[in-house]
């Protein structure tokens, strides 16, 4: 059976926006000729894909289920588009990073260490961003990699992503603080009285529902800053386990048990790049470096 791109995205769009009208606007095509589109497709495939109710339509059992596949076709054309348009051009001069400010610090130094062993001459930009503005970044051709929080992320984009591991989060407080004195029965009271730092990321991702234990929260961009105002005794925070290997933390703070929580929150992330054949030869050293990082500090 032969079906074309075009009336992929017209079922595709049609099903999101759950309008002819509104589809063919975001086509940049009449009403008309969307409905026709609709039409013609049913016709070939002998199935009624949406239910017509005055100038709206309800998708139809037969129609759920295709638009996964549809969505999955389309995914794959801009792929190979994207592929295809990539063996024209050279070596990359200069990439631009996403991360998150939850990652390690360390982790993003191993990177360029890695991609100047490999790329000598390559300019490389690294940019803190929300998964959003990772997605939009990737969407414009601004971002060339992004380590992202794939906590609630639909796995159906037309991005190349790999699964990285699971980043552990445990309650850090000042060392030798009154909290740290506290049996493990009586933490989770104590830490719902206390100040708690949130890191900003962790909230644009929307995960403050899971990270919240105190009304008395604020919220902090720099993972940095948080660390420090933990040391200085102002409050506590969840925090990414692999800081225990700094002997300074060490030194000023600590991370606690508590009987509600015997093991840390646990965040999965990926690496995030188009499809290209440049970027294929870099993302290989990236993963190099992570590779070489992520034992003891991503859990899996």
């Amino acid at each position: 059976m032969n079906f074309s791109l075009e009336q992929l995205l017209a079922f595709v769009n049609v099903y999101e926006q759950l309008s002819f009208s509104k589809a063919a606007v975001k086509l940049n095509k009449h009403r008309t000729t969307i409905g026709q589109v609709i039409t013609n497709l049913e016709d070939q495939l002998a199935v009624t894909l949406f239910n017509r109710i005055g100038r709206s339509v309800e998708p139809t059992e037969d129609g759920h289920l295709l638009y996964r596949y549809a969505k999955q076709a389309i995914e794959q054309a801009r792929t190979f588009d994207k592929v295809a348009l990539s063996l024209s051009y050279g070596q990359l001069e200069s990439i631009n990073i996403a991360y998150s400010n939850i990652l390690p610090q360390k982790l993003l130094a191993a990177i360029r260490v890695q991609l100047d062993k490999d790329y000598p001459n390559m300019r490389v930009n690294f940019e803190a961003k929300t998964k959003s503005e990772v997605k939009t970044g990737m969407s414009n051709g601004d971002l060339h990699f992004a380590l992202v929080n794939i906590h609630e992320s639909s796995a159906m984009h037309s991005l190349d992503a790999t699964f990285l591991g699971n980043l552990e989060f445990l309650p850090f407080v000042k060392k030798d603080s009154e909290v740290t004195k506290l049996s493990s029965d009586k933490v989770q009271a104590a830490l719902r009285n206390q100040r708690q730092f949130v890191l900003t990321a962790l909230v644009s991702d929307g995960m403050k529902d899971k990270i919240l234990l105190s009304a008395n929260h604020e919220e902090i961009d720099q993972l940095s800053l948080i660390v420090k105002l933990v040391q200085e005794g102002m409050g506590w925070a969840l925090l990414p386990r692999s800081l225990m290997s700094s002997d300074y933390v060490n030194a000023h703070m600590q991370y606690i048990t508590m009987d509600q929580m015997k093991r840390g929150f646990k965040f999965g992330f990926a690496l995030w790049c188009p499809h290209s054949k440049q970027i294929a030869t870099v993302k290989k050293s990236i993963l190099m470096a992570i590779n070489s990082f992520i034992e003891g500090y991503l859990v899996d």
